[in-house]
């Protein structure tokens, strides 16, 4: 069976565990989650990188900074993981579902336009698969709307660019995830990535469940005491000794998976109008991160057959989200009804097929050709 996933290892990984556990120090903010932050700071150009137990949590996190609370309004996109809108409905906010466009995947700007009001303390878009969503047209609207925070849940874009500039540099925070799918890994992890540097030292005290620790550790204070809300996001340092042994490694990764990407285009692009699917689109000004690769199905029919005729020739791709906005939860969190017709299209139509950093070119070709094979066969009578 060719796996959806398969976790890799990419340089020293073994080693630095080795290392952080003869160092004495495994709790947060270890000297390898440091370097970790070191280098995502660097590389996104962020003013603070904190380093988390998940995504999930760096976008808690940012529901606390924003003083989020009960008559709030966020505004995510219904065509996303749940965490994206969890963090802020968990904070008491009434939760407003987004369409998403067609091309990119991420949020609809025109959508977002006709949601927005007094109420929206923040926007979070997606860049989906590792491709920038239409930033330029979403920061226009909110041109119009300045005390309205954008968030970005860059789980699946680090290292993606748009016009040249590092995704997850945009908003004024920004989310990462190290899950075990995403590109650079350590089981659990993520990253909060602060872009305001008004917002540096709140944030350690929120990270540092509430206590003004930070500014202990800076000499600023004699002692450490309770001074705000918070919780213990910190990621361990075996975690962040996994970690940097990825990230130490960031082209070798990108370039091994932009060679899969590669792979798929050459192998499927000659059937895709003859069998009636559609690869992903990135644009010119874009660099995708690289983080998945799928296909539009002609029809959620068409997808399903794919997904259990793979299943027998030893191919695992899958789907992708259920919309939140049709989810109990999504309709219990909602403060009102709105159309996500790309959405539920994307839903129904969208099978992500298996991609991982040490995919070999003969994988993707049995991938490719399960794909072709299932569409090519005939309907059963």
């Amino acid at each position: 069976m060719i796996r959806f996933n398969l976790p890799s290892l990419v340089g020293r990984e073994l080693n630095y565990l080795e290392e952080a556990v003869a160092a004495g120090k495994l709790s947060a903010s270890g000297p390898f989650a440091s370097r970790c932050a070191e280098i995502l700071r660097d590389s996104l150009r962020a003013h603070d990188v904190l380093m988390t137990t998940s995504c999930t949590d760096a976008l808690e996190m940012t529901a606390l900074m924003l003083d989020i609370e009960p008559g709030d309004t966020v505004i995510v996109p219904s065509f996303t993981f749940t965490s994206t809108a969890l963090a802020f409905a968990r904070q008491g906010a009434n939760i407003r579902f987004a369409d998403i466009e067609p091309t990119t995947l991420g949020i609809d700007a025109s959508s977002v336009e006709a949601l927005i009001d007094d109420s929206v303390k923040a926007v979070v878009c997606v860049h989906y698969a590792g491709v920038p969503c239409e930033l330029d047209k979403l920061m226009t609207v909110l041109k119009g709307w300045p005390g309205v925070a954008l968030i970005e849940d860059n789980a699946h874009g680090l290292f993606g660019s748009l016009d040249g500039k590092p995704l997850g540099s945009f908003g004024r925070f920004s989310t990462l995830s190290f899950h075990e799918t995403k590109n650079f890994q350590c089981g659990e992890g993520g990253a909060l990535v602060v872009n305001d540097p008004a917002d540096i030292d709140r944030a350690h005290v929120i990270f540092d469940k509430g206590a003004n620790r930070r500014a202990f550790l800076l000499g600023e204070v004699d002692k450490y005491s309770w001074k705000d809300t918070g919780s213990s996001f910190g990621m361990s340092d075996l975690q962040g000794a996994f970690l940097f042994g990825q990230l130490e490694r960031a082209d070798y990764v990108l370039n091994r998976r932009a060679a899969v990407e590669k792979s798929y285009r050459e192998l499927l692009t000659p059937h895709a109008d003859r069998l009636g699917f559609a690869l992903p689109n990135v644009p010119s000004n874009c660099e995708s991160a690289f983080h998945m690769f799928y296909i539009m199905a002609p029809s959620r029919s068409e997808r399903d057959r794919l997904l259990a005729g793979c299943k027998v020739l030893g191919v695992q791709p899958t789907f992708h989200y259920v919309p939140l906005h049709s989810s109990d939860a999504g309709r219990r969190y909602s403060d009102r009804t709105h159309e996500c017709p790309v959405t539920n299209d994307v839903s129904d139509r969208l099978l992500r097929l298996p991609f991982y950093t040490s995919m070999t070119t003969a994988d993707v070709a049995t991938v490719a050709d399960a794909v072709v094979g299932v569409l090519e066969s005939p309907l059963p009578s």
